[in-house]
């Protein structure tokens, strides 16, 4: 019998936060800008430069470790990270060794059969280091504008098992972060990256496997295409007798493989000591206190809030909360109507057709989206015409009675109208009448799209299968 595998993962996500300036300095965080104009003598790591910690960047990651559940340390330590490379001018980086400010936390996240809950084993703040830009032809330069830029790093525990609950844990860790406001987490602007850890083992085994770690993720494709080539590869590897090591690894893109990029170093191999320049960072209970009592609604709150108040189903409460323009905007909206569950179906059915929840910026205003919901339920229009107003208010950005004036788009109540079409249709509809006779229901179906392409959709669909039948 052929072996079964389970993969073991853990993710390390690095979060650009957006405070105005760098972790230890005041030069700008801004994103882009001329090579090596947003950089100073401490960010660039000059002899005899001193940091100062933006107290800003504490502040975030207190807040992004109560967005997580974690429990947070009352005393923190700076500690320098050695290692060299060529963006890293002091050839060591500031981070936290073995006294973060954030740790065992937790986030619960929807799979296909349950909740289960993620764990987080730890989160602190570090600086970025600066960017190497590699010459068509050769060479590389060295760009350190992202010097020094504040950064948290949320490590999870190895509790994910599946690309689709780690894609589900960063849409919700993601969210988060979002709706705290304490980064833009662009991904394509390397605000938030992702590092996937990823072991094979056989099935029931309790013991991890030889782990590689796939660095600087930052697309939701790159990461589930990275964790299926990696998975495969080592499943591979076990049944071939290949041995594993310990290495870090990058994905290529355009041929969608991992490929080796040097072998992984252990913590004690960077040797953390502690940073002489800088004092503990002493957090008080004051400050933590403050800090949750100024936090926002955060996503599952919203989520158990929606299904309670407005009856919604836990799906499409997840959707609503996937981020915080989509809950604001349904939050709008909702205040103007009688039926939430419409509201929600056409935010979730036409609307995310238009503007993906990840980006959200609709050009129509929410009481539009409201207006429609009214106009369904009043049976003014429907479905196939709230549609057609949906599209159009994207593009024109007109009311919806505007335009349902100007496209004639009211629906067809009158049922005299209706039985005069439906008459008209079933004298060329022979042959459908007979196989609905003879028990196919689809052939009813064929013939109600003949109804609503003569009306050009804009008959009542419940009432024109109701005289349809009555006729046949």
């Amino acid at each position: 019998m052929e072996k079964q595998f389970e993969t073991v993962m853990g993710l390390e996500v690095h979060v650009e936060l957006k405070t105005k300036s760098k972790i230890f300095c005041n030069c700008t965080t801004e994103f882009g800008g001329e090579p090596n104009t947003h950089i100073c003598p401490v960010c660039i790591g000059l002899p005899g430069s001193l940091p100062v910690l933006n107290e800003e960047v504490v502040v975030y990651a207190i807040k992004a470790g109560l967005a997580t559940n974690c429990e947070i340390t009352r005393v923190g330590r700076q500690d320098r990270k050695n290692y060299f490379y060529p963006d890293l001018g002091k050839a060591y980086q500031i981070s936290q060794g073995d006294a973060p400010i954030c740790y065992n936390g937790y986030l619960d996240i929807e799979t296909e059969n349950n909740t289960k809950r993620i764990g987080i084993t730890r989160i602190h703040i570090e600086e970025d280091a600066g960017k190497l830009v590699h010459k068509e032809g050769g060479g590389t330069l060295v760009d350190l504008n992202r010097a020094g830029t504040p950064l948290i790093e949320i490590v999870s525990e190895p509790d994910l098992r599946t690309a689709e609950e780690v894609k589900a844990y960063l849409q919700k860790l993601r969210a988060n972060m979002l709706y705290i406001d304490v980064s833009d987490c662009k991904m394509n602007e390397g605000s938030f990256r992702v590092d996937v850890n990823l072991s094979v083992r056989e099935m029931g085994d309790e013991k991890l496997g030889v782990r590689a770690e796939i660095k600087n993720l930052n697309s939701f494709q790159s990461i589930m295409r990275a964790i299926a080539y990696e998975e495969q590869r080592q499943i591979k590897a076990i049944k071939e007798g290949e041995k594993l090591v310990q290495e870090t690894r990058g994905f290529n893109q355009d041929t969608g493989k991992t490929y080796s990029m040097r072998e992984k170093e252990n913590a004690q191999d960077y040797r953390y000591l502690p940073d002489p320049d800088l004092m503990p960072i002493v957090i008080s209970d004051e400050m933590i206190n403050s800090l949750r009592s100024d936090l926002p609604e955060l996503p599952d709150a919203r989520k158990a809030r929606y299904i309670k108040e407005y009856g919604l189903s836990n799906y499409d409460g997840e959707q609503l909360i996937s981020s915080i323009e989509v809950a604001n905007y349904f939050e709008e909206a909702v205040k103007h109507v009688n039926n939430p569950k419409i509201l929600a179906n056409l935010i979730i059915s036409e609307v995310f057709r238009l503007a993906s929840p990840d980006e959200f910026d609709v050009p129509f205003s929410p009481k539009y989206l409201s207006d429609i919901v009214t106009y369904l339920e009043e049976e003014k229009i429907n479905n196939n015409s709230a549609k057609k107003i949906i599209e159009e208010m994207w593009n024109t950005n007109k009311s919806p009675k505007e335009i349902i004036v100007e496209q004639d788009l009211e629906q067809i109540n009158d049922e005299k109208i209706l039985e005069e079409i439906i008459s008209e249709v079933l004298k060329t509809s022979e042959k459908a009448v007979n196989e609905y006779k003879s028990g196919k229901e689809k052939a009813l179906q064929s013939i109600v799209g003949k109804i609503m392409g003569k009306t050009k959709g804009k008959a009542n669909p419940q009432l024109t299968l109701q005289i349809l039948k009555e006729k046949i």
